[in-house]
């Protein structure tokens, strides 16, 4: 395009300088054909080095043009390539990641169902009446572990009492606490049924009834059974494995703890049991730690009369010491004068006393 563009501007040119030759007057149409000639020639030879020019610059720009893109392109894909690298590995993780999670949430899934097959078994082993007292036993043993320890001195499990009744555990405990026993009881069909939405109001309320029923029977089980004279304490413990039943006791049936206190049963649920045991447990440390305090305040007692006696005695030895060190000064000194009399006896000359007697 820009090749058409300067040959139209040659030829323009060439048409101003004809139309100047034919306004010369002094020029004649065989020098105007001669000069139009030599011009052509000039103008041909003009425009094909132009052309040649034009086309070797044009090429060594569209080459230079091509070098540069080629190497920007090659630019261009090595950043391509590094950010589909680095979204590559971003993806690998995120998709790891992604398998990890499934992973666990299969794994969780999995433990939810066997939670449920171990809830269902839960659920089918308490609704039998003797299955539910050795749940309710070995919950309260454990606790009883826990808080004493496996050594049986201050608790027993299944003790028989003097009237022939088994206490699920008793606590041995001195005066004035005295022997505590602890029986569980797990009333929980009429509990179901009057906590179930789907029965009726008159059901549930039978069943509300029935449940009274059963919790206030256990409490006057426990009041005749374990709570013996001269034998145990005046007071015994009813121990409810559920955390549920307990709750609800004391949320909604105040008449019955009115009941279970006023024949002295304590009714504790396994958070509890756990904060009155570990009370008791406390209070018999720290009777022992008073026994152990007069005991020692006894020791120490008799430590002071044998120390006074022997300050007396050592009195005496140190009057009788300082006698002696008198007396024995008393002797030093007769010693001395002893020693003198017999030192200037020595000294006498016997022969110069002869001869003055002589004399």
């Amino acid at each position: 395009m820009l090749e058409y563009i300067i040959i139209g501007i040659l030829v323009i040119i060439v048409i101003f300088e004809l139309v100047i030759l034919l306004n010369n007057k002094k020029q004649d149409n065989s020098d105007i054909i001669r000069e139009l000639g030599t011009f052509k020639n000039d103008l041909t030879k003009e425009i094909s080095a132009f052309k040649y020019d034009f086309s070797k610059d044009l090429l060594e720009d569209f080459t230079k043009l091509n070098e540069r893109l080629e190497v920007r392109l090659f630019e261009i894909n090595e950043k391509v390539n590094q950010k589909i690298e680095q979204n590559f590995d971003k993806t690998n993780k995120t998709f790891n990641n992604v398998l990890e999670r499934l992973t666990k949430i299969d794994e969780a899934q999995k433990n939810i169902d066997d939670l449920s097959k171990d809830i269902i078994n839960l659920q089918s082993v308490l609704t039998d009446k003797k299955t539910r007292g050795t749940f309710g036993e070995v919950n309260l043993n454990y606790i009883l572990t826990s808080i004493f320890g496996e050594k049986r001195t201050v608790y027993d499990i299944q003790h028989k009492l003097s009237n022939n009744a088994i206490a699920d555990a008793i606590i041995f405990a001195p005066d004035p606490l005295g022997s505590i026993v602890i029986d569980s009881k797990f009333p929980l069909e009429n509990y179901e049924r009057m906590t179930d939405k789907t029965l009726g109001k008159v059901e549930r309320d039978s069943a509300m009834k029935m449940f009274k029923a059963d919790v206030k029977k256990h409490i006057d089980d426990i009041h005749n059974k374990y709570i013996i004279d001269g034998e145990t304490s005046d007071e015994a413990i009813m121990f409810l494995p559920a955390e549920a039943l307990f709750a609800e006791l004391n949320a909604y049936h105040p008449d019955l703890l009115q009941y279970a206190y006023n024949n002295k049963v304590w009714l504790c649920g396994p958070t509890t049991l756990m904060a009155t045991l570990s009370t008791i447990s406390m209070i018999l440390k720290n009777m022992e730690r008073d026994k152990y305090t007069k005991v020692i305040h006894e020791e120490l007692n008799k430590l002071g009369i044998e120390f006074k006696r022997y300050k007396e005695r050592w009195d005496r030895l140190s009057k009788s010491i300082d006698s002696v060190s008198t007396e024995v000064r008393d002797i030093h000194t007769t010693t001395d004068k002893i020693s003198k009399k017999f030192e200037s006896i020595s000294s006498v000359d016997i022969e110069a006393l002869d001869y003055h007697e002589d004399v």
